[in-house]
């Protein structure tokens, strides 16, 4: 049913990927036993005597996992549309990957584990050179990390310093009372400084980023957080052909607050050096903005001498239809700095010559990421280009965009607000109670899914889903839909 209606459809977009299918997929989900089941119930009892094992789901079956479907510890069958939260380009045990580690040269670099700030191996140069040569977002250098937290944490420094050393003058050295005052965190050597977020943003849990998180009490409670400015995100009405009026004002209404908190935060003596945001929040709900404002963002940055810090970590990496979310917007000049993680399989950030310290050791530490991640991430690449995977992405996505509307129409008492680009999509349920029950329900279906926000279910599939994949999918979804009373 829901094959003939979506391709009558999509017959207005002609973007067709390759074959992308993995050999030895599952043609469907299977569910043996309840979701966890016995196996994993037992495992998670053994692992919450070591560690606080609170946020496990099921425990997973690895070796069998395979392309878009997840296999449990009980052999339940799953397919796939959350990948590890966002970070599966290729789905679990793709071929090209399994071959990576093969090449002895690949195994050294894996197991000798350099710690990259010192002793980096002689082709690591070479290796960094053809990464930003494929896949940077129109910026010069690159600084690798190990995770999402720790990109934006350091990145948040480069800002920092680049604010300062401009403040200061380029070739000016520091004083004697700042290098002193610095160490026991006072100025003028450790100054008063901000960096600007939003409501409902999500940028990681580590320190710093910390205090540009505002999704989910859990994350912040009994933590000391920096008195930086929080701004308010456009919330956009759908569909947006039908409120753009409204929407607009949305973006005037929150970009004169960004303005605002600029002149604020300077009266205070903790002016804002930069901005960070992602280009669809994602932890905090899948919140959309319009293109327009971001540009606007962005010179309102510009005007105020701080500088615009994307947060690609969920984003990147081509789920959207393109390798940088923030590539939809037309930005007039590339963001300051763009950082990564996630599908990208290691931490990091892209960012221009200006973001550069002038002297090491300042932003530091004894890995500097993963060498092995990174030869991952190549071989990522090759395949993403291969198989034209964004075009894939941006066909399986209208289909299941167009599947989403549909399942609105047919059940607007239920579920409204479908959005997204490629496959990052989200649907909103009218509470937070019936999103929890839908994934639950999706769940026992074989379906594995998640919610962001406090009432959304959100789609974060590999690169490698396509058409059938996504009428499982739909097909489940709706059976859940009709099921609820």
């Amino acid at each position: 049913m829901w094959s003939r209606a979506l391709r009558n459809n999509l017959k207005l977009n002609q973007i067709r990927g390759a074959s992308t299918i993995v050999k030895g997929e599952p043609e469907a989900p299977v569910v043996k036993t309840d979701i966890p089941g016995p196996k994993s119930k037992q495992l998670l009892q053994e692992l919450g005597s070591l560690q606080q094992a609170g946020t496990v789901q099921m425990f997973v079956n690895y070796d069998k996992s395979i392309g878009n479907y997840l296999v449990d510890a009980d052999d339940n069958i799953l397919l796939d549309t959350y990948t590890q939260i966002s970070s599966l380009p290729l789905g679990y045990n793709h071929p090209e990957l399994l071959k990576v580690f093969n090449d002895q040269h690949n195994m050294k670099c894996l197991i000798n584990r350099p710690a990259l700030g010192v002793f980096p191996g002689d082709d690591w140069p070479k290796r960094l050179n053809g990464i930003l040569s494929e896949i940077s977002p129109k910026l010069p250098n690159i600084t690798t990390m190990m995770c999402g937290s720790c990109s934006n944490e350091n990145a948040f420094k480069n800002i920092f310093i680049t604010y300062q050393r401009k403040k200061r003058g380029e070739n000016v050295e520091f004083t004697a009372e700042e290098k002193s005052s610095c160490v026991v965190n006072q100025p003028p050597g450790a100054p008063k400084l901000s960096i600007m977020s939003f409501k409902n943003a999500f940028h990681g849990r580590t320190l710093g980023s910390l205090s540009t998180t505002h999704s989910k009490y859990i994350h912040k409670i009994d933590i000391p957080s920096f008195d930086w400015p929080i701004a308010t995100f456009p919330q956009y009405k759908y569909p947006l052909e039908e409120n753009q009026r409204e929407n607009e004002e949305q973006d005037k209404k929150c970009l004169a607050e960004v303005e605002e908190l600029f002149e604020k935060y300077e009266k205070k003596g903790i002016p804002v050096a930069g901005i960070i945001v992602e280009p669809i929040q994602s932890e905090g709900g899948d919140n959309e903005a319009s293109p327009q404002f971001f540009q606007q963002l962005q010179k309102i940055a510009k005007k105020n001498n701080a500088y615009l810090l994307i947060d690609e970590v969920q984003t990147g990496g081509g789920c959207t239809g393109k390798f940088w979310c923030h590539e939809h917007f037309n930005l007039e000049t590339p963001p300051d700095i763009v950082t990564f993680s996630k599908k990208m399989q290691m931490g990091g950030y892209f960012h221009t010559a200006e973001m550069t310290p002038k002297q090491p050791s300042r932003v530091f530490n004894t890995w500097m990421g993963d060498p092995g991640k990174l030869i991952i991430l190549e071989t990522v690449i090759k395949v993403i280009k291969e198989q034209k995977l964004l075009e894939n992405v941006l066909h399986t996505g209208t289909m299941l965009k167009i599947g989403l509307l549909e399942l609105e129409k047919e059940f607007c008492y239920y579920v409204n607000s479908t959005r997204g680009r490629g496959t990052f999509l989200a649907i909103n349920a009218t509470d937070s109670n019936l999103r929890d029950e839908i994934l639950t329900k999706l769940k026992a279906k074989g379906i594995q899914s998640g919610g962001c926000g406090t009432k959304s279910v959100r789609l974060r599939p590999a690169l490698i889903f396509q058409e059938h994949h996504a009428n499982i999918f739909l097909d489940k979804f709706r059976q859940v839909l009709k099921e609820i009373k």
